[in-house]
């Protein structure tokens, strides 16, 4: 293959629009927003999370594609063009994906499994108390199944923006909107008997989910909400991990900027609005408020098959739709995780994209390994400042996630905002010729309230 000399780009908007939505409706959308929704008084949570959607995620999602767009570059190689003494924000920008990449692969092999556990009939078997932590405690299923979800990535990402990512976007999104509004019509269908004789329903858990609680609300806890939705949000969008800048720097000089931003908002906020209806109301039929209390990978491996083996026969299927739709989530998250990072190799090293492909496989796939074997050959348990207990996986997720993105964002926030000044963002949303909405209040964002509430939003990380 030769090497690229002219950027490639996306054909359409739509598909832009569809990938960078794909990168960010991913997992934490599905095993996180529900949970955080249940525990913070649900439609309160919900109006504070599309405030912020609409004011501090519009700031950093359409701040990082303008980058891109303007920039023409990845995020390794953005951030020195801009600005010449700001190239390290970008070498930690590309560090983060590369760390992020292989534990993604790592759940992506356990998503896999339980969809071929639920195709092979075996739904039954996963409900079981023990199943999960057997699994990925054995030592060489998960390496297996990692390396088959992570080369699938990998050939998605080797065929290129227009055949291999848009192509594949185009492909598994519309699927996976369709996937998850019939699990969601499913589970307000839902009613469930308990062996106490209590007759609960999804459309009782629904409004468990939309209506406020305002119970005990207090200054604390109304901070508590605003933090979570914040936090949710910001790790929703796939914002400082350089996706956006390396899909940014595909669009079309020509493309509505302002109008593709705020489809990817709408995209990745209705999903994870209707992960909380596909969840919430089957988890509150068939295990009630307590039942509620699952997050992460305890809710999606070890909580959910005990309610769809509680289904019945019917429970097997759903167990398949439900497994298909998070294994598209995934892939096209890890896809988008991947391309940052290729992309980045391609910029900075002049090197063809079947290269940077290979050479980046090779590291994610020692690096997943040892993820895995995290949970059996090399188990140990360490406490982050968080008060979380953490393996290997854990540690990666904390160095990426609660680390290293908050100061990306920051960083862009104060390059943004001070150094290059706005007006570099602004001019280059407007230069088709359509006016930048929310301008002045982009300004106040991106100079002071953003950096401000990632501040915050680190600290937490820290512990404070």
């Amino acid at each position: 293959m030769e090497k690229e000399t002219k950027r490639n780009s996306f054909k359409g908007s739509i598909g832009f629009v569809l990938a960078a939505a794909g990168s960010a409706v991913g997992l934490g959308n599905i095993w996180r927003f529900p949970y955080l929704a249940a525990r913070d008084g649900g439609g309160m949570f919900l109006v504070i999370y599309i405030v912020l959607a609409l004011t501090f995620g519009f700031t950093l999602l359409i701040t990082e594609v303008a980058i891109g767009r303007k920039t023409k570059q990845s995020p390794l190689t953005a951030y020195g063009k801009l600005h010449s003494k700001w190239k390290g924000m970008g070498i930690i920008a590309c560090l983060i994906p590369a760390i992020i990449l292989p534990y993604y692969c790592a759940i992506g092999g356990w998503v896999v499994k339980y969809l071929l556990v639920y195709i092979t009939g075996h739904g039954e078997e996963a409900a079981q108390d023990g199943y999960f932590t057997s699994f990925i405690s054995a030592t060489g299923e998960p390496i297996l199944l990692m390396l088959v979800f992570l080369l699938a990535v990998a050939f998605i990402v080797f065929r290129g923006v227009n055949k291999g990512i848009e192509s594949c976007s185009k492909i598994l999104m519309p699927i996976l909107l369709v996937l998850v509004v019939i699990i969601a019509v499913f589970a307000l269908t839902i009613s469930h008997t308990d062996d106490s004789g209590v007759t609960r329903t999804g459309l009782q858990g629904l409004q468990i989910y939309l209506v406020p609680d305002f119970t005990d609300m207090t200054v604390a806890r109304f901070f508590r909400v605003l933090l979570d939705a914040m936090g949710q949000l910001f790790f929703s969008l796939s914002v400082a991990m350089g996706i956006m800048i390396a899909y940014g720097s595909y669009v079309h000089d020509d493309a509505n900027l302002k109008k593709s931003v705020n489809q990817i908002e709408i995209f990745d906020t209705a999903v994870a609005v209707l992960a909380g209806v596909m969840i919430i109301p089957a988890v509150y039929a068939f295990a009630g408020k307590e039942g509620m209390d699952a997050s992460g990978p305890s809710l999606m491996f070890i909580s959910l098959p005990k309610v769809f083996a509680a289904m019945g026969k019917i429970g097997n299927i759903v167990g398949i739709l439900f497994f298909a739709m998070v294994l598209f989530a995934a892939l096209t998250s890890a896809v988008s995780i991947l391309e940052a990072i290729v992309s980045s190799f391609m910029d900075q090293f002049h090197i063809s994209r079947v290269k940077a492909v290979s050479f980046e496989t090779v590291i994610a796939v020692v690096m997943a390994v040892l993820v895995c074997l995290g949970y059996n050959r090399l188990y140990f348990e360490v406490k982050l400042p968080t008060g979380a207990t953490a393996q290997i996986l854990d540690i990666l997720d904390y160095i990426s996630n609660n680390l290293l993105m908050p100061v990306v964002a920051i960083g862009t926030c104060i390059l943004i905002g001070w150094v290059v000044k706005p007006k570099t963002i602004i001019d280059e949303v407007e230069k088709t010729g359509c006016k930048m909405g929310r301008k002045q209040l982009y300004k106040v964002m991106i100079r002071f309230i953003a950096p401000v509430l990632l501040f915050i939003l680190f600290l937490k990380s820290l512990g404070f």
